[in-house]
């Protein structure tokens, strides 16, 4: 029998949120995970908003529909805050209940520096991260460390010298040609408009330099899970600075390993690992390019035969280049580190943060279940 056309609702219907979400969904175990570290930063929320006023957004909201944004991979704050007025799905996982309003898009842009001078991305990576390590997910020795590039919310146009007038500019205001032919450019003479934090860098000698920054990530071997991150400016040596800086905060005495790629294998790493008790399992480099002769010449790696013969070595090998599939989630599925849409490096910082935070959430679920599963064939 065919089945009426009815276009008129009922007056009232006794619905939540939470009756539209499928009982199998991935985002239950990950909302779960993130609720459990928001309410250990309880004390935090009440320092950020100890002024007198109207009532906020409660940044509960706010972070979970930041965390949304980058598991989805929804290109703008706007589009975010557009889908919460009608996805039930995105509603019930930020909070809101049927009857709530979703916030404006400009909410993000008043509380963005209230999260930055809190730290409070940063210290929701650390929450989340204190769960795996109550279940014992991680390694307290064996790591691995890399970078990439991220590109900035800058275009070449906007690299002007910092000393002397501006490049010509023909055409519209909003989209100027600039010529820049028969002009050197590097970034001791020159500085973005846009954004100044940006430096011109490539990593390779075939591709162009674009206005970058680069995120750095320390992985655990055991989980494949980032532990901890950095974000810098890009530059030729920040990579082997931020991944001393990460493995010397590492909690406990013991004796630690670090896998690492062929940009590791400077005199200047190999000794700064071994001053912090970190075996440099770093890929050798025989092979250097010549900047004046423009050919690969032959070098002495400072990797010897006293780290190679190890098995360990080559167990790290192997391990150390899955830190790539940490960078390709946040890149591909999350999209929002291939090229930022935020300018400065405290913000791009917080974007790189909630990407890598995204991808651990991603994987996390899969690794309590077997986890229990273990504990519970034990």
């Amino acid at each position: 029998m065919r089945g009426a056309d009815v276009t008129q609702e009922g007056l009232f219907v006794v619905k939540k949120t939470a009756d539209y979400v499928p009982a199998e969904h991935p985002l239950l175990a990950i909302r779960e995970i993130l609720n459990t570290a928001l309410r250990d930063m309880d004390r935090l929320f009440e320092a950020m908003y100890e002024e007198r006023g109207r009532y906020s957004v409660p940044p509960e909201w706010l972070l979970r529909g930041l965390v949304l944004q980058a598991l989805y991979g929804i290109r703008s704050e706007r589009l975010l805050c557009e889908q919460l007025g009608y996805n039930m799905l995105f509603r019930w996982f930020v909070g809101l209940g049927m009857e709530d309003a979703a916030w404006d898009h400009s909410t993000y842009t008043q509380n963005r520096d209230r999260l930055i001078d809190h730290d409070a991305i940063k210290t929701l990576f650390g929450r989340v991260m204190q769960q795996a390590e109550e279940a014992k997910l991680l390694s307290a020795e064996h790591f691995s460390v890399d970078g990439t590039l991220i590109r900035a919310w800058a275009s070449l146009k906007s690299f002007v010298p910092k000393d002397g007038p501006p490049p010509d500019k023909t055409g519209s205001k909003s989209n100027p040609e600039v010529d820049f032919k028969r002009q050197k450019r590097s970034n001791e003479t020159h500085a973005s408009t846009t954004d100044p934090a940006s430096r011109l860098f490539t990593k390779s000698n075939k591709a162009e330099a674009l206005p970058s920054f680069m995120g750095h990530v320390l992985m655990d071997n055991r989980s494949k899970l980032t532990v901890d991150t950095r974000l810098t400016l890009a530059t030729g040596t920040a990579e082997r600075e931020a991944a001393i800086d990460m493995l010397a905060n590492l909690p406990g005495a013991q004796h630690k390993t670090v896998g690492a790629d062929k940009n590791y294998d400077t005199e200047g790493f190999v000794s700064a690992c071994r001053e912090i008790n970190v075996t440099p399992h770093v890929a050798q480099n025989t092979y250097e390019y010549d900047t004046k002769t423009g050919k690969r010449v032959k070098r002495e790696s400072r990797i010897d035969g006293r780290t190679t013969r190890h098995a360990g070595y080559r167990v790290s090998q192997v391990t150390r280049k899955l830190i790539e599939t940490l960078f390709g989630d946040g890149k591909q599925h999350g999209a929002t580190i291939r090229q930022v849409k935020l300018r400065g490096q405290l913000k791009v910082r917080d974007v790189f943060v909630l990407s890598m935070l995204t991808v651990n959430l991603r994987r996390l679920p899969k690794l309590f279940a077997a986890q229990t599963g273990m504990a519970g064939s034990g």
